[in-house]
C-alpha cells in the first residue's frame, strides 16, 4: 500500500529505478567528437616532403607561390601540396644530327640538371610536374642541332667535342636557367659517323701519323750522321796533330829504346846485326 510521509509525499513502498542522465552523455559525445575532428582536422593540415623534394602549395587549382622545404609541415587544410624533386637527374638523349657539310652524325648525348628550389612555384605554374618532357628535352635537341651545324663532321669525330660540348651547355643555360631549370653538365657520350667517312678520316688520321713518325726518323738520322761527321773530323785533327809531332829523330830515338828493351829480355835469344841505314841493330827472335 502506498504511505503518505510528510510533506505530502507518497511512498510507493519500493525504490523506482533512476532515470539515465542525457545531459551528460551528450556532453561526452560532444567531446569525443570535437576530439576527432581537431585529429582529423591535424591530419589534413600535416604534410611531409620527402628528401630532396620541395613542396609547392595550391589553393582550389590555383598556385599560391608558397613552397616548403624538407620535413614534417601544418598547411591550411584547405591547400594541397605537390612535390617536385629536386634532386640531379639525367636525360639521354640519341638523335641524328647534321654537320657543317650536311652529312648526318648520330650522336649520343646525356645532360645533367636539377630544378631551381626557388622557382619550383613558377615552374610548376607555367609548365607543370611534365615539365622535362615540355621544354627541358625539345631544348637539348634544338642545341645540339645548333652546335653539330656549325663543325664539320671531321671536326666532330676527332678535336671539338669539347667545344661542342661547351657551346650546347652554354645554349641550354641561356633557355633553361630563366625558366627555374639549372643546368649542370652536357657530356657527349659518344659520335658515330657514317661508314665510308670513318675511314677516310682514319685513314687520314693514319697517314698523318705515318708522316710524322718518318720526319722524327729523318730526324734522327741526321742528328746520327752529324755526330759521325764531328766524329771523324776530330779523328782526322787528332791525327793530323800526331802526324806534325812526330820527325825522323824521334822515330830513331823510339826504335834505340825498343832495341834496349829486347835486348834486356831474359826471355828473349837475340841476334844482332847492324842495320846500314839508321844505324840501329836489327833484332831477331829465333822460332
Amino acid at each position: 500500500m502506498a504511505n503518505v510521509t510528510g510533506g505530502g509525499r507518497i511512498d510507493l513502498g519500493g525504490s523506482m529505478p533512476s532515470m539515465p542522465n542525457f545531459r551528460m552523455a551528450g556532453s561526452r559525445i560532444l567531446r569525443l567528437a570535437a576530439v576527432v575532428l581537431i585529429v582529423v582536422l591535424l591530419l589534413w593540415s600535416t604534410t611531409s616532403i620527402p628528401t630532396g623534394n620541395v613542396g609547392v602549395l595550391t589553393l582550389f587549382g590555383r598556385v599560391t607561390g608558397e613552397t616548403l622545404p624538407e620535413g614534417i609541415h601544418l598547411i591550411n587544410p584547405l591547400k594541397s601540396v605537390q612535390k617536385l624533386s629536386v634532386q640531379t637527374q639525367s636525360l639521354k638523349e640519341s638523335a641524328n644530327v647534321p654537320s657543317n657539310e650536311g652529312l648526318i652524325l648520330a650522336l649520343d648525348t646525356s645532360l645533367l640538371f636539377r630544378l631551381d628550389k626557388s622557382k619550383a612555384a613558377y615552374v610548376y605554374q607555367t609548365m607543370g610536374e611534365p615539365y622535362v618532357e615540355r621544354v627541358v628535352e625539345p631544348t637539348l635537341r634544338a642545341a645540339i642541332r645548333a652546335a653539330t651545324s656549325a663543325h664539320t663532321a671531321n671536326a666532330l669525330y676527332t678535336n671539338a667535342r669539347e667545344l661542342v660540348q661547351a657551346q650546347i651547355q652554354d645554349e641550354l643555360t641561356k633557355e633553361l636557367a630563366p625558366r627555374g631549370v639549372i643546368v649542370e653538365n652536357v657530356l657527349l657520350r659518344d659520335v658515330q659517323l657514317p661508314a665510308m667517312l670513318k675511314g677516310s678520316i682514319e685513314a687520314k688520321q693514319q697517314a698523318e701519323q705515318d708522316a710524322l713518325r718518318m720526319s722524327f726518323i729523318l730526324q734522327k738520322e741526321k742528328q746520327e750522321a752529324e755526330r759521325k761527321r764531328i766524329e771523324a773530323q776530330g779523328i782526322a785533327d787528332f791525327q793530323k796533330i800526331v802526324a806534325q809531332g812526330i820527325s825522323a829523330q824521334l822515330l830513331e830515338w823510339k826504335g834505340i829504346e825498343a832495341t834496349e828493351k829486347l835486348a834486356t829480355s831474359t826471355n828473349s835469344k837475340v841476334i844482332v846485326i847492324g842495320n846500314p841505314k839508321n844505324g840501329l841493330p836489327l833484332v831477331l827472335e829465333p822460332r
